[in-house]
């Protein structure tokens, strides 16, 4: 979970994820979040002004914790592509586990709200550093033992960037019914494959 947020806006973050897990987007109900949490409607309300940014904060602490898990287990693999594809493993297995929730959080990013652009920036910053180190088959960390950004060349970006599209996409079909887990991951490769073979240094 993001360090910089205070125990107030936590305990309000947590109760929206127990929720969303249970019921899905539409049990996510500010009344509800704050009596669950023990907290007055206006506090909520000062911290997170509707149920779409209380639902993308959710989503970085889901983040949060797949950054935890990259860090303690990196994707593995020979080649470019095997990293690539542990690393979607370990996404679907952190977020898909609860199904509920990953609906409720892909619902709430496609809101199409301006004033969720940049935390949804910051969400794909951070799904493409952690590419950009599969790749490199390298996760560079810091004294303190934290990831740390791994100053990409621009073939690496333009995959990056690429391959979490592509991703992206994947996860709203999957969130609409579309294709199921294992078709997704099928997708995914495919795509990958034809990304990095198409892929060549940028000079």
């Amino acid at each position: 979970m993001p360090e910089a947020m205070e125990e107030r806006s936590r305990r309000i973050v947590e109760t929206a994820i127990e929720l969303a897990e249970q019921g899905g987007f539409e049990a996510v109900r500010l009344r509800d979040v704050a009596a669950h949490s023990q907290v007055a409607l206006g506090t909520l309300y000062r911290r997170f002004r509707s149920k779409e940014e209380l639902l993308v904060a959710a989503l970085e602490f889901e983040v949060a914790n797949l950054e935890q898990r990259f860090n303690v287990r990196p994707p593995g693999g020979e080649s470019e592509l095997d990293r690539v594809m542990d690393f979607f493993d370990l996404v679907v297995r952190g977020l898909l586990r609860r199904q509920n929730l990953a609906r409720a959080l892909l619902k709430a990013v496609s809101s199409g709200d301006p004033e969720l652009t940049q935390k949804m920036a910051a969400y794909h910053f951070h799904i493409e550093r952690m590419l950009v180190m599969a790749l490199r088959d390298e996760v560079t960390r810091c004294a303190q033992g934290k990831l740390m950004d791994p100053a990409p060349c621009p073939r690496e970006s333009q995959i990056a960037e690429t391959l979490n599209q592509i991703w992206y996409a994947l996860l709203m079909g999957w969130a609409g019914g579309v294709h199921g887990e294992s078709s997704m991951l099928a997708k995914m490769r495919s795509s990958a494959q034809l990304v990095l073979r198409g892929s060549s240094p940028v000079v």
